[in-house]
């Protein structure tokens, strides 16, 4: 494993610990910890981008430019996730499973289109 891998790892999993803790912190209502579970989820997310910038730095590449694509792209998989996240919420808490079904298989189509998107097709 290459150095810029395991760093990412490592710092892609500590990351991922903090936002995901941070985001329990802060819906759970029984826990009562509102504050600090923003301030956590905070944390995780600025080390996750702190893990892209140093990952990228690693491997010798050049930094993310924002342009339309870009944007565009990210816009198109926040969609995506949330259609799914809907259509699994619809399943399992409100035993809605048609509508979830449909809206969870939309949401998965949608992630989908990114791989054409941002990879073309080639022959």
């Amino acid at each position: 494993m290459k150095k810029s891998n395991f760093m990412a790892l490592i710092l892609g999993t500590v990351s991922g610990v903090f936002f995901a803790l941070g985001m329990c912190m802060a819906l759970l209502p029984e826990w009562g910890m509102k504050t600090q579970g923003i301030v956590s989820g905070v944390i995780g997310l600025v080390l996750m981008l702190i893990t892209a910038m140093v990952w990228r730095k690693m491997e010798g590449k050049e930094p993310i430019k924002l342009s339309g694509k870009a944007v565009g792209a990210t816009l198109l998989g926040v969609f995506g996730a949330l259609l799914l996240g809907v259509g699994m919420c619809l399943c399992m808490v409100f035993s809605k499973m048609m509508i979830g079904i449909v809206i969870g298989i939309i949401g998965i189509v949608v992630l989908l289109m990114l791989i054409p998107l941002l990879k073309g097709l080639h022959d």
